[in-house]
């Protein structure tokens, strides 16, 4: 199984972790950490944020590209890309 790419943007120091559903076809999903931008904090609390939602562990969830931007590209290996969807669309709050 390929991996799937999904695409989001982090809001470093938020008053609470949260995941909001992107607006529109093809837009980001939008994921509001505590954590602050600093020293890779937030990348790490966004893995340690959205693997327990997508039900896969730390190592199968990665990202490529954005990695000290705010706009990012995960990667999830091990889940189809409706499994993924799915999965992201019950974390929202």
């Amino acid at each position: 199984m390929a991996a799937v790419r999904i695409s989001c943007k982090v809001m470093p120091r938020s008053p609470q972790d949260r995941l909001v559903a992107p607006e529109g076809e093809g837009g980001a999903w939008v994921v509001r950490l505590r954590a602050p931008a600093v020293d890779g904090k937030a990348n790490a609390a966004l893995i340690d944020y959205l693997a327990p939602i997508l039900g896969v562990k730390k190592r199968s969830l990665r990202i490529v590209v954005g990695d000290k931007a705010r706009h990012k590209i995960l990667e999830v290996e091990g889940l189809s890309e409706s499994e993924v969807e799915e999965r992201l669309r019950q974390g929202c709050s």
